[in-house]
């Protein structure tokens, strides 16, 4: 078995299909042309590794007819189309969503039409049939709104008809697709509101709406909000160059959005077919439902839709296989990667920060904050904070006590900047050595580090983090004051905090809701904006520069620092492994899968905007293997027991956050086998 045959590699595994939704070639009441076409791109997509293609409104005789709907011939020539594309489809492997007008009891409805596998598998009325402004559809269509439970007669036998079908795929658990119309989208009430209630996490609309200026954004909005609030995922499809511009135009708009997510828009106003292709995620539906209960209250409320809905059952064309992942990956999942939202994710988390501390001073009564300043980027940007709090509330910033506390490990390099950094801000600034403290500690304690030995072992860094703990807190209480934690998030989930006595404790965690990938930003965003003067922009941007270490060991012959992310793994891979871990509670198989499409290819994807060049890594998948076991183990079987006694603090990012009386709620016991289990049998042999 080679390494990319491997099941491993098989994004159906880890739950995703992948989608398309295409605007074929078309010209007005050419139902020969346009079948032509539809299968054209049918072919495409089944090159491109498509499961399911989503074509616009009354493709197969084109939507801008008008009277010519009416017309036998061309309803004989329709549904002779209907016939040649389920033919065609018997060879191809994606499922094809087309639109015909087809008869039914003396009426004739706008449809929607399932086929895969040389089957017609159900057919869909349009509910809602737009009868103003540009719109007459009326004068041609029968609505469907109370269509369920019944049968149509089409491509010479009787299928399924009506509003109440969802689409099952027998290969691919959690594939459950509905299918809408173009105003059905439009309207107060969508049909795919019940389909979703009744199960489908996939939802098709099969569009003719015409373009008109700010229309575009119209549909964005109404696409990602209806994939946010019905938990879904959204594929619309409209028409495109070749409909008749009589007196309206096209221009043929494509998208597919997930959880208010877009994961892909087509190329509009283009004279060729299109396709857009994006992987959905079902798995990740179907989590987000099992988090919010309120889904499965409005389901209850609805009168559990799910009991009077048809399913019918089919399989995905694919086999199983190495197709890739066609499917924007954010690298770093707490920030964002365009700069807009860049600006405005950090000017939010910024004051969620100032706004959480202000009330609490406000609470407390307390005369100052007192803050332990090392140099590094947590204590920094918890200090920039304090210093805003007491810009917005009118205080001096010499309300703030920092202390540098330098121990054995310090390097000077450090130490001049949160001396510098102190300064710039106009705090109170104070420094205590606690090497003679922490000598005379080891010293009782017998450790060998007093008899000269080089024993720098958790105990002799712990005694470090412990005694500056301490004299904050005795600090804090001489000067009636309290202290401000600079723990972030990425150290509660790994751990990587000493408790009690230790930085795990503080009287309020101002930075405990972000990670420190966005730490970074945020002190970035501070410097760019002219939060403070030119002073302090200028220490902070040597701060940003300094590697990341808790400077509790000294240096090595070399001269070299002590090195977080050599001990713990990259900060970069840890905040991935996080977000989808506490977001969407995915098992590790798919983390890795997801981690090693994102980060195997430095060239490849989106980076968050200004991110260095030189910075710019790639990882190989026994990389990250290695570091995702670490944090499995350490996040689920060795850390919780911090988390559980962690002081207040912000939540931040919707990402999530740590502490038990908010997102996360775990027992400190509890074991990372069946984690690590998941994660071991899922993969390739690394070598």
């Amino acid at each position: 078995m080679t390494a990319h045959s491997h099941p491993f590699y098989d994004m159906r595994r880890h739950g995703f299909a992948r989608v398309a939704t295409s605007t074929p070639k078309t010209r007005t009441a050419d139902v020969g042309y346009n079948v032509e076409g539809i299968i054209a791109e049918a072919r495409r997509a089944q090159d491109a590794g498509v499961d399911l293609v989503v074509y616009p409104e009354l493709c197969i005789s084109s939507y801008s007819l008008d009277d010519l709907h009416l017309q036998s011939a061309l309803l004989d020539a329709a549904e002779k189309g209907v016939g040649e594309v389920v033919a065609a489809s018997n060879e191809l492997a994606p499922a094809l969503l087309v639109g015909a007008p087809l008869r039914h009891n003396g009426r004739v409805y706008n449809c929607a039409l399932v086929i895969a596998g040389g089957r017609l598998l159900g057919v869909i009325p349009k509910s809602f049939l737009p009868n103003y402004r540009e719109y007459y559809e009326k004068r041609w269509f029968a609505h469907g709104r109370n269509i369920q439970g019944q049968t149509i007669r089409a491509n010479g036998a009787q299928v399924p008809f009506g509003t109440d079908l969802i689409f099952a795929a027998e290969n691919l658990p959690g594939f459950k697709l509905f299918v809408e119309i173009c105003e059905d989208y439009w309207s107060p009430t969508p049909p795919s509101t019940m389909g979703t209630l009744a199960g489908a996490t996939l939802v098709a609309n099969l569009s003719a709406s015409n373009i008109t200026i700010g229309k575009s954004d119209e549909r964005h909005l109404l696409a990602r909000a209806h994939s946010a609030r019905s938990v879904c995922a959204y594929v619309y499809s409209a028409s495109g160059h070749g409909e008749s511009t009589t007196d309206l135009a096209w221009d043929g708009q494509g998208m597919i959005y997930e959880l208010g997510d877009l994961l892909a828009e087509s190329e509009r106003f283009s004279m060729d077919a299109e396709l857009c292709i994006a992987d959905v995620d079902c798995e990740r539906v179907l989590a987000e439902r099992h988090r919010m209960q309120t889904f499965n209250d409005a389901a209850e409320a609805a009168g559990r839709p799910e009991e009077t809905f048809r399913t019918i059952s089919f399989a995905l064309g694919h086999g199983e296989g190495d197709r890739g992942l066609v499917r924007p990956i954010r690298r770093f999942p707490f920030v964002p990667n365009r700069q807009h939202k860049l600006d405005e994710d950090c000017y939010e988390a910024f004051n969620i920060q100032v706004d959480g501390l202000m009330r609490r001073l406000e609470a407390t009564h307390a005369k100052c904050m007192v803050i332990g300043v090392s140099g590094g980027l947590d204590s920094t940007h918890a200090l920039i904070v304090a210093a805003k709090c007491c810009d917005r509330l009118g205080l001096p910033r010499t309300a703030i006590r920092g202390y540098t506390m330098p121990g054995f490990g310090t390097s000077d390099h450090t130490k001049s900047n949160a001396w510098k950094l102190m300064e710039a801000l106009g705090i109170t600034a104070d420094e205590i050595d606690i090497r003679p403290a922490a000598q005379r500690m080891l010293e009782d304690m017998e450790h060998p580090f007093a008899d000269g030995e080089p024993a720098y072992d958790v105990t002799f860094e712990n005694v470090q983090a412990g005694l500056r703990t301490d004299y904050l807190f005795r600090l804090a209480g001489q000067h009636s004051g309290f202290v401000i934690g600079t723990g972030d998030l990425s150290e509660l989930a790994l751990g990587w905090c000493t408790y009690g006595v230790g930085d795990q404790m503080s009287h309020y965690a101002v930075n405990s809701g972000v990670p420190k990938t966005l730490i970074q930003y945020l002190i970035r965003w501070a410097v760019g904006t002219e939060q403070f003067d030119p002073a302090t922009d200028k220490v902070l941007l040597s701060i940003l520069d300094t590697e990341i270490s808790p400077e509790l060991v000294p240096a090595d012959a070399e001269g070299q620092m002590q090195s977080t992310e050599s001990i713990i793994g990259p900060y970069e891979l840890n905040d991935f492994f996080l977000h989808h871990t506490i977001r969407w509670g995915q098992r590790p198989s798919k983390i890795a899968f997801l981690a090693w499409h994102a980060w195997k290819d430095a060239d490849a994807g989106l980076w968050p905007a200004s991110f260095p060049e030189d910075e710019k890594t790639a990882y190989a998948l026994p990389t990250i293997a290695h570091w995702l076991e670490s944090f499995l183990r350490r996040f689920f079987a060795f850390s919780q027991f911090k988390r559980s006694a962690i002081p207040n603090g912000p939540k931040v990012s919707a990402g999530g956050a740590l502490s038990p009386r908010g997102d996360w709620r775990a027992p400190s016991d509890a074991v990372a086998d069946v984690w690590l289990e998941d994660l071991k049998q899922s993969l390739p042999d690394l070598g």
